[in-house]
């Protein structure tokens, strides 16, 4: 399975099977991360003995079962631009995870951070589970995903387009749609206007600019192109269409 492909195949998981990570797979999630914290500045780090944080209805409000690793999203505070590429770059790690058959899920607060180090002047910004999970949901996550999920927005409701926008766009924004977002908002909007297009979030919540960082790897994976960083970054599509 390809990154792509993963973006269609993806879907947040919260019940994990009892066995762990195969050596195989956490050899290869770890080289990620390395590769992604030395391209960001980010200081991302994968616990693969991290129960404890998830332990209880008190720490998870029963909102997960079974997790033994996850990884810690974290990076310099004073990065203007940290949430941003916590987004980006999580999201990244979701997709490889997903495409080595595991199952990744974004926590934001349902988790107790008390146990999970941080250097001084880093920011713990959120985790994401990730693991072997069953072949089908539970009846338990099934539950939760009624609860929590809301209908996924149109292309037009994500998007103001003025004039005709070339193929790449279109493809992009399909991947958009399958981005995940705090609590399904899908607040990032993208505007194409004479032949430019920028991403933008409103940034009234706390994880809105992670969501705009998940949104932008989206369409780019799908789109070939890429994003310049920060809420409104322009655009740079492929050199050959």
């Amino acid at each position: 399975m390809t990154i792509t492909q993963a973006i269609e195949k993806r879907k947040s998981r919260r019940t994990y099977s009892d066995k762990p990570i195969s050596p195989e797979h956490t050899a290869l999630l770890r080289s990620r991360v390395d590769e992604y914290n030395q391209r960001s500045g980010l200081t991302i780090r994968l616990v693969e003995k991290g129960a404890s944080a998830f332990a209880g209805i008190r720490k998870s409000y029963g909102m997960f079962k079974g997790v033994r690793s996850f990884f810690v999203m974290k990076g310099p505070a004073g990065d203007p631009h940290l949430k941003e590429k916590i987004g980006y770059y999580g999201e990244l790690l979701v997709l490889e995870a997903t495409a080595l058959g595991l199952g990744t899920c974004w926590v934001g607060g349902t988790f107790d951070p008390s146990g999970i180090r941080r250097s001084s002047g880093e920011e713990l910004v959120c985790v994401i589970t990730v693991g072997p999970v069953p072949a089908s949901e539970t009846a338990r996550e099934r539950l939760i995903y009624k609860a929590i999920h809301r209908g996924t927005k149109t292309i037009d409701q994500l998007s103001m387009v003025t004039g005709t926008p070339p193929a790449w766009f279109q493809r992009g924004m399909k991947a958009v749609q399958k981005a995940p977002s705090t609590r399904n908002t899908q607040k990032v909007l993208f505007t194409y206007e004479n032949g430019s297009l920028r991403a933008s979030v409103p940034d009234t919540y706390k994880f809105d600019l992670v969501d705009l960082g998940i949104a932008k790897l989206h369409f780019s994976l799908a789109a070939k192109g890429r994003f310049e960083i920060g809420n409104g970054g322009s655009y740079i599509p492929p050199e050959k269409e």
